[in-house]
């Protein structure tokens, strides 16, 4: 049985722990400064200090789910003590970071991976597919769309913890975005509000363009929205999902549609309901069995998608566009 540590009793902590306990690993500690256990892992021991965790030669596992700030130190810590490492986005709060902590795992031979969630959702998944399969032709464009309620956490209101809406929430869509239209060479970003709306536009050097569109101030109550639209030089792919959070699976929860059109037909269709943190998680363990690295969600997209979401902060501070090059 692979037995994991949790890092972080918030909100991601008590996803992670829910996703693995369902996958049937052994959580052997949960630690926190506060030492909150999580409901989720019953049998897990409550630690306030990492070293605790990582002096366990029993520990396969570190699921980092700490602020973004933390993220370097525990992930660097982490890999150099022979542990596996499920790390939450946004990999770091600056490139250097994020290139510290990937070279960390190059030099420990362990398995590194950036939690970038929305790559297992379904509706994301089959366009991934499609594209790849050439059904819509070259992407020439992609607008995706992220709202959510306001964040429950007092650190994350802090932008020097949490980078701001545009890189903590805009990220997946960034990342998305990178997915399918390739490099990324100039962005521009406008907010309404810091909570938005953010409306962000990201240029790319084979001449396709990509929005963002981010939100973080839905009225309370409200259901957790996303979707992803795709114009290809053969046909479109909608994707539209909507529930009370990101996790929800019951059938009828919510919105979970998908269409696809082209120039021999469509067709639409409401998608299975999947814990995409379960797949996440399952993934992460075929990886380890399989001793192979997580192509399917590698570490230098994770990189990249963090570069744009801090242009994207950048040119939301100068109200310029910011060219990538120049950053490099």
């Amino acid at each position: 049985m692979t037995t994991i540590a949790i890092l972080g009793a918030g909100s991601m902590g008590h996803t992670h722990a829910a996703a693995w306990t369902e996958l049937g690993c052994d959580i052997a500690y949960v630690c926190s400064p506060s030492g909150t256990a999580l409901a989720e892992a019953p049998g897990a021991q409550t630690v306030t200090e990492l070293a605790e965790v990582l002096a366990d030669p029993s520990v396969d596992i570190v699921s980092i789910c700490t602020p973004t700030p933390t993220h370097r130190e525990f992930a660097v810590r982490s890999l150099a003590a022979g542990k596996h490492v499920l790390l939450e986005k946004p990999i770091a709060l600056s490139v250097a970071d994020a290139l510290a902590i990937s070279a960390a795992a190059q030099a420990s031979s362990r398995i590194l991976m950036v939690a970038h969630v929305v790559r297992f959702f379904e509706g994301y998944r089959r366009a991934r597919a499609d594209v790849e399969a050439g059904r819509i032709g070259t992407v020439l464009s992609a607008r995706a769309r992220r709202l959510i309620t306001k964040p429950d956490t007092q650190w994350w209101y802090d932008p020097a913890a949490s980078g701001g809406a545009v890189v903590d929430v805009g990220i997946h869509d960034f990342d998305q975005l990178n997915l399918f239209l390739g490099t990324p060479v100039a962005v521009t970003s406008r907010a309404a509000s810091a909570l938005g709306p953010i409306e962000t536009t990201v240029d790319y050097e084979s001449g396709a363009l990509g929005t963002v569109l981010t939100f973080a101030d839905l009225p309370e109550g409200a259901p957790f929205t996303t979707s992803l639209e795709l114009i290809g030089t053969d046909g479109l792919i909608d994707y539209d999902f909507s529930a009370a959070g990101p996790t929800a699976t019951e059938p009828g929860a919510g919105v979970n549609s998908y269409r696809r059109a082209t120039a021999t037909g469509s067709s639409s269709e409401t998608l299975p309901s999947v814990d995409a943190y379960v797949r996440q998680a399952a993934y992460f363990l075929e990886c380890l069995r399989d001793a192979t690295d997580p192509d399917y969600c590698p570490t230098a997209s994770a990189v990249l998608a963090l570069d744009v979401a801090l242009a994207a902060r950048q040119s939301l501070l100068s109200g310029e566009t910011v060219l990538l090059e120049e950053r490099a």
